[in-house]
């Protein structure tokens, strides 16, 4: 399942995972060795494979004749695809799909053989010893598309404003020849009860053309937090009256925008109650299965929760469906997460950071539950050596996205350089854990030094991490530290106070759940675990859970 709903009716799609592949370790004295795994899956959930770290294979058979269109939704973390022997495609990163089209394949049974790798590299710029777990596998979902001569590629719709009786909006169809020859085609697209139709596209040799139009549409709601109303957008190719492709996708119609001290999503200005939260599980590692995702935002919605920011990475886009049809709103950011300014020395770094960027707001651009794009969480802010990394990055997003607005998170307090730089000021702080300070403290000392002498001016300002840890279960009339205790004592003061704060649009608590961290970091995590957990990485709730609940409930959505 690579989708909540159907993304084509013409082409025909035939999925690869759900079903078992051979696995096959390359190094170690199990190498050579082939076993029978799920997929989509992480090697780490494998016996004997808990902490296995270097290349290892997966390989499965497909019937299929003529062109065929290879989609993966994620493989974690380098990924080499071969057809029938022959290398098809080359990836990084283990959070953004990428899809590759084998043309002319003979009739009959072929096989694809994927070679992964997890280990920590130079060359893997952004995948390094952190604060949570590196999986590897093929940890999304795949699958195949039989493709013509020309084929949709992508559909793209931004909404530029409400109107009386529906929504005026922006569509962009890509199409795609991959032929030698001029290929001229019929387009067709429908969304709701609006239709129109492009005779006569015309598409060059090996190339994508874009085809643009504004068009109203009549009768679509405007989503939002409390009506998450969306809306299947269908495209067609036609030739000579009979269809040969299409391609489904779906949006919502809302409008983004930044004022003073706030975000306004159609009008209002939000007020977050938000989770931070890693793709992690003890059974399924970061391969979640759509049921446990669900899981994990129904608990969200029961605290009164209204946003998930997706630490530190792209999300499995069947979580973004599923936001999209809760109606939460996502802070989504690109994958880095800390690392001192020499990792800007490293010549991958910028080239693999702008490319997560890429295909993160390309394959995303959709859905409506995003409200602003993330990047470098507690990075170098504050060093010259990483400023034109910061300038060059929010300069791409605002590029391919100008609706959504911009930040990154800093923990570089009274030094952070770049405050001038994003469209909303995001802060992690952690008093009463790791500073002995109130919130209220802290939260003014960074709003005043944000304004007068951060160049932050006068923009929206945002806690993304504020927490406390505990291990579930741990409970004692000394309400020291790692107790659940202590973590609901500490949430309670933590929350009181930065929601009393007005000049803050709302909070990220650090975090959802507890979750894995890689074994070469883990520095002092108990339990090689990061415990700040709301709930632990079982999902079983701690005292806290009710105190968050209880505090979020009674807090509206908006500012009014």
């Amino acid at each position: 399942m690579l989708r909540t709903f159907l993304t084509h009716k013409i082409r025909k799609q035939t999925e690869l995972s759900g079903r078992l592949w051979d696995f096959s370790p390359r190094e170690g004295d199990r190498a050579g060795q082939v076993i029978k795994v799920a997929v989509p899956s992480c090697w780490e959930t494998y016996p004997g494979f808990e902490n296995y770290r270097a290349e290892a294979e997966y390989t499965t058979e497909f019937e299929a004749e003529g062109n065929v269109r290879l989609e993966f939704k994620g493989v974690s973390h380098m990924a080499w695809v071969y057809v029938d022997g022959k290398e098809v495609a080359k990836h990084y990163n283990a959070y953004t799909p990428f899809d590759a089209v084998v043309k002319d394949l003979e009739p009959g049974i072929h096989t694809m053989k994927v070679v992964v790798d997890n280990s920590f590299k130079e060359d893997y710029a952004l995948n390094r010893p952190n604060d949570y777990m590196s999986y590897g596998g093929i940890s999304r979902g795949v699958a195949f598309e039989e493709i013509g001569d020309i084929y949709l590629e992508g559909i793209h719709v931004t909404p530029i404003e409400a109107k009386d009786n529906g929504w005026l909006a922006k569509v962009e169809i890509f199409v795609n020849n991959i032929t030698d020859e001029v290929q001229v085609t019929d387009l067709e697209v429908v969304l709701h009860n609006t239709g129109f139709v492009k005779n006569g596209l015309s598409v060059a040799p090996g190339k994508s053309v874009l085809f643009s139009d504004e068009v109203f549409f009549e009768g679509v709601k405007t989503w939002s937090m409390e009506g998450p109303n969306l809306y299947e957008i269908s495209a067609r190719l036609i030739k000579n009256g009979e269809a040969t492709d299409d391609l489904i996708d779906r949006t919502g119609f809302r409008k983004v925008e930044v004022t003073k001290d706030r975000i306004l999503i159609n009008g209002r200005a939000i007020r977050i109650k938000g989770f931070c939260r890693h793709e992690d599980h003890p059974q399924y590692g970061c391969a979640l299965p759509l049921e446990a995702m669900a899981y994990d935002l129904n608990l969200i919605k029961d605290m009164g929760g209204n946003s998930v920011r997706t630490s530190h990475y792209p999300n499995d886009e069947r979580f973004l469906d599923l936001c999209d049809e809760l109606g939460i709103l996502v802070w989504e950011e690109h994958h880095l997460r800390a690392g001192d300014d020499d990792l800007c020395d490293n010549p991958n770094f910028e080239r693999q950071c702008e490319q997560v960027i890429e295909e993160m707001i390309t394959y995303h651009y959709n859905h409506p539950s995003i409200y602003i794009w993330g990047i470098m969480n507690e990075f170098a802010s504050d060093s010259p050596k990483a400023r034109p990394c910061y300038e060059a990055q929010y300069a791409l997003i605002r590029k391919l996205d100008s609706t959504r607005p911009c930040s990154s998170a800093s923990c570089k307090f009274k030094k952070d350089i770049c405050m001038d730089l994003p469209d909303v000021v995001s802060w992690n702080i952690y008093p009463y854990w790791y500073e002995d300070i109130t919130a209220a403290e802290k939260i003014d000392e960074l709003y005043t030094w944000t304004r007068d002498e951060g160049n932050g001016g006068d923009k929206p300002f945002l806690i993304t991490e504020i927490g406390a840890g505990a291990i579930y279960g741990f409970r004692s009339h000394d309400h020291d530290k790692w107790t659940e205790e202590y973590q609901a004592e500490t949430l309670e003061k933590q929350l009181t106070e930065v929601m009393a704060y007005t000049q803050c649009m709302g909070l990220y608590i650090w975090q959802f759940c507890d979750i894995r961290v890689n074994r070469e970091w883990f520095m002092n995590r108990p339990r090689i675990r990061n415990n700040k957990g709301i709930v632990d990485e079982f999902r079983r709730r701690k005292l806290s859970y009710d105190v968050v609940r209880r505090l979020f409930s009674v807090c509206p959505n908006y500012w009014e």
